[in-house]
């Protein structure tokens, strides 16, 4: 029994505080000398292009700034999706959320293409349930700060074809 309490005591010697991490926009930042450094020093260290004077300084400069900004991007998306979180329980509800939110548009859209007698309803349900999935995520992408791929495409994505099937099977249920 002596050993449970040498563990706690082992635990309880390692814990030291921990300091929050930085969201990953604030740790991006760190990137922003060292790729400003990487792209100046090129040239310095060598020389700029020969054809310089007759393409300008804008087109090359230009570009090679925009191309370090979208460098900088796609890393901090490689630092959003280092930080661990509970992925299932937030992707339960963004597609909770989006589905419940896409409700009162699906039923409107539901009622007014009834009302249309339309000839094909699967597809026009289809279509009225994408559009209202879309205005449901769209509202969703002001709440959730998560932008991992798996993410996305399992909870937001994954509503917003839910909100299509159920269009084109209200659709469908509503013409018979």
């Amino acid at each position: 029994m002596s050993a449970p309490a040498d563990l706690r005591r082992l635990i309880a010697r390692d814990l030291a505080p921990a300091r929050p991490l930085p969201p990953p926009s604030v740790r991006t930042l760190a990137l922003l000398p060292i790729a400003a450094a990487v792209v100046a020093s090129v040239p310095l260290l060598h020389s700029v292009r020969p054809d310089l004077p007759s393409i300008g300084v804008l087109r090359p400069f230009g570009f090679s700034i925009v191309q370090a900004i979208a460098g900088i991007a796609i890393i901090a998306a490689a630092l959003r999706e280092s930080v661990p979180h509970s992925a299932v329980a937030v992707g339960v509800a963004c597609f909770r959320t989006s589905a419940v939110a896409a409700l009162p548009a699906l039923i409107a859209s539901a009622i007014l293409s009834a009302r249309a007698f339309p000839l094909r309803p699967v597809v026009a349900g289809a279509l009225y349930g994408l559009g209202c999935g879309l205005i449901a995520d769209a509202g969703l992408r002001l709440w959730c700060e998560f932008s991992a791929p798996s993410h996305v495409l399992s909870a937001h994505v994954g509503a917003i074809v839910l909100c299509m099937l159920l269009g084109a099977f209200v659709s469908l249920k509503l013409r018979l």
